[in-house]
């Protein structure tokens, strides 16, 4: 039952591993089935020779398919162990409404003393996450202005909507390729009531 635990582990880290992990695992089987092949007729013609280096060739490939395996393995622990720092990094980010990156790692550090082998990680990931909130919140504060602005606009076009709005809220001035597609469809939402 433990091979059979082993396995579906496997199989499930193969599943979820990247395009190229998985095109690297086909040619060693590829290999090896006519490695397998070309030992059954060497065994048949009783060519020792033949038999001595297909077996030496069938011994490197399932070398290699171990290798492969394991790679596949490093490599599916390590993207799980960043999704978990992920996760676990964002809900402390969060509940603690910290502003400074270095107070996250410290606090989070002493909070988790298992990452501290991994300060650089959580630093790079905390900037991340970081600015991924600083711009939801931009996000979130525009589409909240412009509902409000069109609602009490309605009567202007969209050309002279953007214009305006842009020049009241003049921390989107840099940004008026996401303000066009969000205004219209507001507009849109407002002219069908």
């Amino acid at each position: 039952m433990p091979r059979s635990g082993r396995l579906r582990r496997f199989i499930k880290e193969y599943n979820e591993s990247q395009k190229t992990d998985k095109i690297s695992f086909i040619p060693p089987f590829f290999i090896l089935i006519l490695e397998i092949i070309l030992l059954t007729h060497a065994l048949i013609e009783n060519n020792v020779f033949v038999i001595w280096l297909t077996t030496i060739l069938l011994i490197i490939s399932i070398i290699e398919i171990i290798f492969v395996s394991r790679e596949i393995h490093e490599h599916y622990q390590c993207s799980s162990f960043d999704r978990e720092l992920t996760i676990r990094l964002d809900d402390f980010i969060i509940g603690k409404n910290e502003k400074n990156v270095q107070k996250i790692v410290e606090k989070f550090i002493d909070q988790n003393p298992k990452y501290e082998k991994h300060r650089n990680e959580i630093y790079h990931i905390s900037c991340q996450i970081m600015e991924t909130h600083k711009k939801e919140l931009w996000e979130n504060t525009l589409e909240l202005k412009l509902k409000k602005f069109i609602s009490k606009n309605r009567e202007l076009s969209i050309r002279e909507l953007i214009d305006s709005f842009v020049e009241k809220y003049s921390e989107y001035k840099k940004d008026p390729d996401k303000i066009y597609p969000l205004a219209a469809k507001y507009i849109e939402k407002y002219s069908k009531k």
